[in-house]
């Protein structure tokens, strides 16, 4: 699931960035190349827009845990596509005046600056924003990649770690187990010898009354 959004996250930012150099290419073409760059910008725009969908269902289907961060990540897309979308409709309004007229009349304001030229400048500014963008985009992008790695690496290290402690706990219950055995055995070798001494003491105590016995049984026969 977690590599599914990866690829969705990768397909999104090179997408993005293909977009804002696209965007920032419009003002420098003439009114035939614009017209098939503008469809491929909509098309585009709208395959950002089914990634990021996708995305959304991805995160739907992952641990509660994690959803929040994942979450987080898409809003911050989307508002990201949010504004590629309102670049891209200011530079084709952009565009769209530098189109009017029969291509040699300039209309010019107050001060002596063509519209033209103003609105041109305004288009390369928004340019120069977008790339600026884009490219903290890309530079975001790999920074959670790279995070995510991090974070991935020490689950694997905790997750290395509690199996040893899981081992090590496993071989102290085998210890104890080996303990209470040789225990329980050498308190049945103590009584088995405590229990022969007594068996002894009782034979001799026994064979000793029978001497004592019969030495008084002689005396007493020959007296």
């Amino acid at each position: 699931m977690a590599t599914l959004l990866d690829n969705y996250e990768q397909q999104y930012a090179i997408l993005t960035a293909d977009i804002t150099g696209k965007i920032g290419q419009l003002s420098s073409k003439t009114a035939g190349e614009r017209k098939p760059l503008i469809a491929e910008l909509d098309r585009q725009l709208e395959e950002a827009l089914e990634l990021l969908e996708q995305m959304e269902l991805e995160v739907r289907e992952v641990e509660a845990t994690q959803r929040p961060r994942l979450r987080t990540r898409v809003d911050s897309y989307q508002a990201e596509l949010r504004r590629l979308k309102q670049a891209f409709e200011n530079a084709c309004s952009t565009t769209h005046i530098d189109g009017l007229g029969d291509g040699t009349e300039e209309l010019f304001i107050n001060d002596g600056v063509s519209v033209k030229e103003e609105q041109r400048q305004r288009l390369l500014n928004n340019s120069e924003r977008l790339e600026r963008t884009g490219n903290q985009l890309i530079s975001g992008y790999r920074t959670v990649i790279e995070t995510e790695e991090v974070g991935n690496q020490v689950l694997q290290d905790l997750a290395i770690q509690r199996e040893t402690i899981q081992r090590a706990r496993s071989r102290l219950r085998e210890t104890d187990a080996d303990l209470g055995r040789s225990s329980r055995l050498m308190s049945g070798m103590v009584f088995r010898s405590l229990q022969q001494r007594f068996i002894l003491i009782g034979v001799s105590v026994a064979i000793g009354i029978v001497i004592i016995w019969c030495i008084y049984y002689a005396f007493a026969k020959n007296s």
